[in-house]
């Protein structure tokens, strides 16, 4: 019997994305956030209504496009990426992204925009910040690293906060590390914040992602 061979085809398909006006119905600034591996919109949009600050942002939280169910019930969770056909999956990920901004910003004016990201959504955020280059006034990641191909590409990334619990066991202290010397080589870190806990949002965290945003808004 001959070998089976590979083909892919490219195709349309609908993302998802939450979007929560400010309280005073404007906003300088927008802050588009990416969940982790097996979570949701939903999940993520309450980690940014939690930022002191953020009922004066827009913020739009958008869910990854490969959609499951979580295990043991019937949520439905999302991730973004796996190994198979990564580099398609980068590029089909990269133009949802500027849809989303494009669409968001046909109906809410803004000026300022930062892309957040936690966990499995670090790589998508921080592949939205080398994108977009001068588009993006700031970058905020928790608990996952820098994307690979944007730590080893010479794309622009705006100033940057990056966090680490010290018991998160997703995000080893040595690529943490890493990611800091990166980012301070390129001019691009605000800080870098390790605190107690673990792979989850704290109040210091919160704090150093606020001051940044709000520096930029």
């Amino acid at each position: 019997m001959p070998d089976a061979t590979v083909h892919t085809i490219e195709t349309t398909t609908h993302g998802r994305y939450l979007v929560r006006p400010p309280s005073d119905g404007a906003s300088r600034v927008a802050v588009v956030g990416f969940h982790g591996y097996g979570q949701s919109a939903e999940d993520l949009l309450a980690e940014l209504e939690c930022l002191p600050g953020s009922a004066s942002w827009l913020l739009v939280s958008v869910q990854g496009l490969h959609r499951f169910y979580c295990r043991g019930n019937e949520a439905v969770v999302a991730s973004w990426m796996t190994r198979q056909d990564r580099a398609l999956a980068i590029a089909d990920n990269i133009a949802y992204v500027d849809a989303v901004v494009t669409a968001v910003r046909s109906r809410h004016a803004f000026e300022r925009l930062v892309f957040l990201g936690f966990s499995q959504g670090t790589g998508m955020a921080s592949r939205a910040a080398a994108h977009a280059g001068e588009a993006c006034h700031a970058l905020v990641l928790l608990g996952g690293d820098v994307a690979p191909e944007v730590r080893a590409g010479g794309a622009r990334l705006p100033r940057t906060v990056i966090g680490r619990g010290s018991a998160d066991a997703f995000y080893a202290a040595e690529q943490f590390a890493a990611d800091r010397e990166c980012l301070e080589d390129r001019g691009a870190l605000a800080a870098a914040v390790e605190f107690s806990g673990g792979h989850a949002f704290t109040d210091t965290f919160r704090a150093a992602a606020s001051a940044l945003i709000a520096s930029v808004a």
